[in-house]
């Protein structure tokens, strides 16, 4: 397997994605600037934290149009694995690629601490090695975490299942039904504002994070298995 931890101009928590994988799941990794225009070697798609483009217009907002986005909307399309944290994820809603939009924290300050957060969808590809309700401890770092939505979109993510993590008990940011992470429909694509690249190991705190990295190994394993059987039949 093979991941992707793109970079773009003030990203800073790109290394951390980059020990993180090697570190808890042992694959090929490569850092992949914003400039690059074919993605096709990478199985999985890591958009990292940080403050790209200094977050001017808005978080996120001029990283949308990097060179390097149109090839993760091909990877989302053709089921690769994306997963965007803090940052990444404000990048993949404004891009379109997740619904929402990540505002302002309610505080109107920069939240830094550890939080806890709940399982809510296992189903996904980063989070299949979790239980259904498993209260996992992850750092946050972000001023502008607030997930919004309308009401009517806040329907659909419950309907499909889309709600990936809430925060539990004490919500930092003031996001919409204490949304911390959702994915696309079909769960291939993640973001979430708290990072568990920086939760893989106790010395850091916590190592909650690690399944998130296991989960996404698991899922393209069960991806070739299928892959080669489905050739078989063929066969």
């Amino acid at each position: 397997m093979k991941f992707a931890v793109l970079v773009f101009p003030g990203s800073n928590c790109d290394i951390d994605c980059y020990k993180a994988v090697e570190d808890t799941v042992g694959q090929s990794v490569d850092y992949v600037f914003h400039t690059a225009t074919d993605l096709s070697a990478y199985d999985a798609i890591l958009v990292p934290g940080g403050f790209s483009y200094g977050d001017y217009l808005r978080c996120g907002a001029i990283a949308q149009f990097a060179p390097v986005m149109a090839e993760v909307h091909k990877a989302a399309e053709a089921g690769k694995f994306i997963l965007g944290i803090c940052n990444g994820f404000q990048i993949l809603t404004e891009s379109g690629l997740l619904p929402g939009a990540l505002i302002r924290n309610n505080s109107l300050k920069f939240r830094c601490h550890q939080v806890e957060l709940v399982v809510e969808n296992t189903n996904t590809s980063f989070t299949n090695a979790y239980k259904q309700g498993d209260v996992i401890d992850i750092p946050i770092a972000h001023g502008e975490g607030n997930y919004f939505v309308d009401d009517e979109t806040l329907a659909k993510l419950k309907a499909n299942n889309q709600i990936v993590f809430r925060y539990a008990g004490d919500n930092p940011n003031g996001s919409v039904d204490n949304i911390a992470g959702v994915c696309n429909e079909a769960g291939n694509v993640v973001g979430m504002m708290p990072h568990p690249e920086r939760a893989v190991k106790d010395i850091l705190g916590s190592a909650d994070g690690v399944k998130m990295f296991t989960s996404v190994l698991n899922a393209f394993l069960t991806q070739a298995k299928s892959g080669a059987a489905s050739s078989a039949r063929a066969n």
